[in-house]
């Protein structure tokens, strides 16, 4: 069994993906259990997502289901991955996760990222345009601000009870928002495992220019990606499935759909454009039995150095996504959390 570095961490990201024949309810209960069972595996956060108008997530508001999660568990790590700045007030984010800390104090954490609403409709719902993601490095500065009362676009404004309490701050970045981590002093959580050359040119250009800051004296990387773990490599591909096809559905028809069953997906009919896209979607992730996982996870980490692992995993069969977190704290040599 592969072995890796000391004090490397291993984490999980949720989407709260619905399934066919479910509803959005049972979806977002599901990851509330999905996380009471990955902090007794041993893995060290478990962070939820934001989408909104999306018809196969469930997850609109990470903050309020962080703190399901919270109550639900005791001692892993609770968090968003994330919460997408420019679609909120930078005020309200710092209320609602200093709400969160002081109800959780020392177990949550703020991965706050810059994408806007998933389309012009959705944009303009939450009131939004697509050049908010500019002013992301403004608007996190002013965040920041709002947890050590240094902020100053609203003199005589304090966010309670937000002022004060230790937040860590994590940035979720592709491209140039890893430079914006590095100017900010901030850990970065970036993504995915299949394009290497480009996390690898991200991630050296965040170590390059990261400067100091209160939240964090030195670089910390997270490396974000699909992992699926299964008895046999093909087991474990066809964990696979189920998301390909809805990104391929997609990118087609302009809807992302709840995760269907593989053997139903594998006796679609597919237009020539679907075929390619869903036979991509299947390629380049992290997957296999626990030995081969283990190899390629240890090799991105080696690469990358980073400190962390950060795994998502979207598969129709719920116990088969349990199965394969359970095999996955194995590879890497979880220790089990004791009632």
């Amino acid at each position: 069994m592969s072995t890796f570095p000391d004090g490397i961490r291993f984490s999980v990201l949720d989407r709260s993906r619905t399934r066919e024949g479910e509803d959005a309810p049972q979806a977002l209960r599901d990851t509330v259990r999905l996380a009471r069972e990955v902090e007794a595996l041993g893995y060290h956060r478990f962070w939820v997502s934001e989408h909104h108008g999306v018809p196969g997530v469930a997850g609109s508001a990470p903050t309020v289901l962080a703190a399901a999660v919270a109550a639900a568990t005791s001692t892993v790590r609770v968090g968003t991955g994330g919460v997408m700045l420019p679609n909120h007030r930078p005020l309200v984010v710092a209320e609602q996760f200093g709400v969160l800390e002081s109800l959780f104090p020392g177990r949550i954490d703020m991965g706050i990222g810059r994408s806007v609403g998933f389309t012009d409709g959705i944009r303009r719902a939450l009131g939004r345009d697509k050049d908010e993601a500019d002013r992301f490095g403004e608007r996190l500065a002013e965040l920041l601000g709002w947890f050590t009362g240094e902020q100053t676009a609203h003199p005589q404004v304090h966010a309670r009870p937000a002022e004060g309490l230790r937040v860590p701050p994590f940035v979720l970045a592709t491209g140039e928002g890893a430079g914006i981590a590095a100017a900010a002093g901030l850990p970065l959580v970036i993504g995915d495992l299949r394009g290497r050359d480009r996390l690898l040119n991200a991630v050296d250009t965040y170590r390059a220019s990261f400067r100091p800051s209160p939240w964090a004296a030195e670089p910390y990387v997270v490396v974000a990606g699909t992992v699926a773990v299964a008895a046999t490599e093909a087991e474990a591909r066809r964990l696979l499935v189920p998301e390909a096809w809805s990104l391929a559905w997609s990118r087609t028809r302009g809807v992302f759909p709840a995760l269907a069953a593989p053997e139903r997906i594998e006796v679609l009919p597919m237009t020539e454009k679907q075929r390619g896209l869903y036979e991509a979607g299947l390629e380049g992730h992290v997957h296999g039995t626990e030995e081969q996982v283990a190899e390629a996870l240890e090799r991105a980490v080696k690469e990358t150095g980073a400190q962390e692992v950060l795994v998502t995993t979207s598969t129709y069969d719920r116990a088969a996504l349990s199965e394969s977190y359970r095999r996955l704290a194995r590879a890497v040599g979880l220790t089990p959390r004791i009632p």
